[in-house]
């Protein structure tokens, strides 16, 4: 159980969650084990299949607290609202912002210098941890260029600009990470981004960990009342979940492509993890899916300090969190979205 920005996060599948005049009381095992006073709460997120009494239900509707229910695994399934939530007129500045081309570029800008700085984080970290394992120098000059795109965000007119300093930070980054994996080299190769299909291992990982990242955002943004579909970077496309896209892009380094570095250099997954198809897709294995998604679950569950509350949460919080801060910005609360920079 976690309060952050107004929100309570129930993350164990056990509670049972009931009304006590002001107050949710949290039961285990018809036990009390914990208390929250309403007043100030402006949403409820509930994971697994916590119970909730329809006496809280009642309560949350009439004060304007929604409740979300999400799966174990982080997928949204379904909210509560009463009458007078105000996500409506959130939604309406969303909309609103995404037809404003300078609106837009303003939010991307923070979003993509948020990318960039993770992105040379994650060299940099790999640099220091292991400096006896790796070209240090070459990783240094790939760095150097990194923070020179991310100088040159502030010049950038409109997201199509953008999008090309993104594009030439990112190919920069890409070409060393093939460098940070450093154990299963023969297994475990990276030549280039490719996908639908990916045709290795490394590839196959990385889309997979995108999927499920982008799921967590998409949750995450239904939970705070913002539409997924309307981004400022990723541009409206039937179908697409586009402000999830644009919210994914400063947690990719740090979140996901750690997370499978880490899988391969810990040696948590193998060869035998995968198949190859008769057109050249590379896939996991049921068993190899199994032990990716098992610790996928232990990542989310693991504390950090966050860099913008400077409070502790778990990586599993860290989209939610992003989340409210873009509606707290979208709202006025804030003067501009503050970005997530992992150091």
């Amino acid at each position: 159980m976690k309060k952050l920005l107004n929100t309570l996060y129930v993350t164990s599948t056990d509670k049972y969650l009931s009304l006590d005049g002001e107050n949710i009381v949290i039961l285990a095992d018809r036990e009390e084990c914990g208390r929250v006073p309403l007043h100030n709460l402006e949403a409820i997120v509930t994971f697994g299949y916590s119970g909730i009494s329809p006496a809280l239900l009642g309560k949350c509707a009439a004060d304007n607290i929604s409740v979300s229910f999400m799966s174990r695994h982080g997928k949204f399934l379904a909210g509560v609202v009463g009458p007078y939530c105000g996500n409506v007129v959130l939604r309406k500045t969303q909309y609103r912002l995404s037809e404003s081309e300078e609106e837009c570029t303003k939010i991307a800008k923070n979003i993509i210098f948020g990318k960039l700085f993770n992105s040379r984080w994650v060299i940099e970290r790999a640099t220091r941890d292991y400096s006896n394992s790796l070209d240090v120098e070459k990783l240094k000059n790939v760095s150097l260029q990194i923070k020179n795109s991310m100088e040159s965000i502030s010049d950038c007119v409109d997201t199509a600009s953008l999008r090309g300093v993104e594009g030439e930070a990112a190919t920069r980054y890409f070409s060393v990470f093939d460098d940070l994996i450093l154990r299963q080299k023969d297994d475990f190769f990276f030549r280039e981004r490719n996908r639908r299909p990916p045709t290795d291992a490394v590839n196959a990982m990385l889309s997979f960990s995108y999927t499920m990242l982008t799921s967590m955002v998409t949750s995450a943004l239904y939970c705070v009342g913002l539409d997924p579909f309307v981004g400022y970077l990723h541009k409206d496309r039937p179908g697409r979940a586009s402000l999830a896209l644009d919210m994914i892009e400063e947690l990719r380094s740090v979140f996901a492509d750690r997370f499978v570095l880490t899988m391969i250099n810990r040696k948590s997954v193998n060869k035998a993890d995968f198949i190859t198809k008769e057109n050249g897709a590379v896939m996991f294995t049921d068993n190899g899916k199994k032990k990716f998604l098992q610790s996928w679950q232990n990542k989310k569950l693991t504390e950090i300090k966050h860099p913008y509350l400077e409070e502790k949460v778990q990586w599993g919080m860290v989209p939610y969190v992003q989340a409210l801060l873009l509606a707290r910005y979208l709202r006025g609360d804030i003067d501009g979205y503050p970005t997530f920079l992992w150091k």
